[in-house]
């Protein structure tokens, strides 16, 4: 079992940042990626990016890609999501989960809103 919990969502204004962060604990040790996904208003959840936790291997979905990093400390077991230039679209409520095996996402945290707006 992993544990996820989110943290760093709030409000912010068009063209400001935020940085989420996910701290793991539990089983962490062997998990192979920790990612973010999002789930706006009426909206199915989407990825939006991926670190492999040995390695750092990271991967983006197109529409954050240049805005977003995603990065991790492992002596912490807490994952980050920098997010710059923040605009209405990028408002939903941001998950953190675990894919231990590399054959799908197990773990979910109780997610943190983000709400882009002036």
């Amino acid at each position: 079992q992993v544990q996820l919990v989110e943290s760093g969502g709030g409000l912010v204004t068009p063209g400001g940042s935020l940085r989420l962060s996910c701290a793991a604990s539990g089983r962490t040790s062997s998990t192979y990626r920790m990612g973010w996904f999002r789930q706006a208003p009426g909206k199915e959840r989407e990825f939006v990016a991926h670190i492999t936790w040995n390695g750092g291997s990271t991967y983006y979905t197109d529409s954050v890609k240049g805005r977003f990093t995603i990065s991790k400390d492992n002596a912490k077991n807490t994952v980050y999501l920098q997010m710059n230039s923040l605009n209405s679209e990028d408002t939903a409520v941001y998950y953190c989960a675990a894919d231990p095996l590399g054959s799908g996402w197990l773990f979910w945290g109780q997610g943190t809103q983000v709400t882009v707006s002036s």
